[in-house]
């Protein structure tokens, strides 16, 4: 794959130089505000242009009216800057310049993604969209990307944009990572040294928390409340860990039926890791059946909810009894924590109060797990369990309150 020519301007940021300069198929400049990402997108489309002289490229934006108020000023005043000349065709929304058509179009109508083709795209604001419409426009996107380039080169559909809590980008570049054709730059609005001393001002004191990590420090966050398990980070919690042979498993599990949630943990010096998971199973059995054929040879060690004691998946048995027979050790307690105890327990063992993890996350081995605890959020003063991610954090939370409060389980072994 052949590099880009590196873009020298003493102007342009690290973060927007290194967007310019990827080759990657798909490159993707996450920020907040101020942080020069449309600037970037402008200038990277229009280098990939002067790079494929005679091919055309395409830049978009969610609407028509973005297009006139972000795209038309951008692309006028950096073609002037490099003594491009231009001409701008305002009702087809087009640049015609001597090394070919810069193409500008609105993600609003996918199905009016057609009619040309292209050899780079340039995708700005892609987290302004609902999710499906943006997966809708992207498809449409790929398919009008196909004009070939010379040997060595690849088809670029690049993303630059503000984060919209866990949406289209999120979904793209963090949960479906490929280090082989994707890259993540984040970019944070006080590397800027251009914006006015008071810009962050207003901001720091009208924005919520997650607001000012989204729109300021360039993190996906979820924006419609504080989220749950606001310590975890999943680069700094992450673990490579894996379960050795015959390594005992400590799995905290959620009793549901059609929705059995179990985390697998292994402790190490002390400190547990997350090391699989076991989500939307049937019922009880099912899940001590599915553990039995995985993780056979392993002492399996079980701490659940506290109500699977009474509650009973079928006539005759309650949960606790057919996960005994399953020859696993039960550790319960007598009822289950307060929320807000285990909540705290778990946030606390993600960063204590010195700023040191205290447990860590498998978050490849464990990716529904990861996206709960990112996601989780509370909804009027409670964790809303109507999204259908509390089953696996509750789960995973049995067992490090267990291990947290006794050291060692200050808990009943049935």
């Amino acid at each position: 794959m052949k590099e880009a020519p590196q873009y020298n301007d003493q102007s342009i940021l690290k973060h927007q130089a290194d967007f310019i300069s990827s080759v990657f198929p798909h490159t993707g400049l996450v920020g907040g505000f101020g942080s020069g990402k449309s600037i970037a997108g402008t200038i990277k489309t229009i280098e990939r242009k002067k790079m494929f002289p005679g091919i055309d490229v395409a830049y978009y934006l969610p609407t028509f009216s973005l297009i006139k108020q972000i795209a038309f000023k951008n692309f006028r005043e950096q073609l002037t800057i490099q003594g491009i000349p231009f001409k701008l065709h305002e009702t087809d929304k087009n640049f015609t310049t001597p090394y070919g058509d810069i193409i500008l179009r609105s993600l609003a109508n996918p199905e009016t993604i057609v009619g040309y083709e292209t050899g780079y795209s340039l995708i700005d604001e892609a987290d302004i969209l609902p999710t499906l419409k943006m997966q809708q426009a992207f498809v449409k996107i790929v398919g009008r990307n196909r004009k070939k380039l010379p040997d060595g080169f690849k088809n670029s559909i690049d993303m630059v944009s503000t984060p919209e809590g866990f949406k289209f980008l999120y979904d793209f570049f963090i949960k479906k990572a490929n280090p082989k054709r994707k890259l993540l730059i984040r970019a944070n609005s006080f590397s800027n040294p251009y914006l006015p001393d008071d810009y962050f001002e207003s901001l720091l004191e009208n924005y919520s928390p997650e607001m000012l990590n989204a729109y300021l420090r360039g993190e996906f966050v979820n924006l419609n409340s504080g989220t749950v398990y606001n310590r975890f980070d999943r680069k700094i919690n992450h673990s490579d860990a894996i379960q050795e042979p015959r390594e005992p498993l400590h799995v905290g599990m959620d009793f549901n039926i059609t929705n059995m949630s179990a985390v697998l943990h292994v402790v190490r010096k002390g400190i547990p890791h997350a090391v699989n998971e076991k989500v939307g199973l049937y019922d009880t059995a099912e899940m001590a059946g599915s553990l039995k054929e995985s993780f056979q040879g392993h002492p399996i060690i079980i701490y659940p909810d506290a109500s699977g004691k009474n509650r009973k998946s079928n006539s005759s048995e309650t949960d606790i009894d057919i996960l005994r027979k399953a020859g696993f050790t039960i550790r319960t307690e007598t009822k289950n924590p307060l929320v807000r105890d285990r909540i705290n327990t778990m946030n606390m063992s993600f960063k204590n109060n010195k700023g040191v993890p205290e447990y860590f996350v498998n978050t490849d081995q464990c990716p529904r797990y990861t996206e709960a605890l990112e996601q989780m959020a509370y909804k009027n003063g409670e964790p809303d369990k109507t999204s259908g991610l509390d089953h696996v954090t509750d789960a995973g939370g049995y067992f490090i309150y267990g291990n947290r409060k006794g050291k060692g389980f200050a808990s009943i072994t049935v």
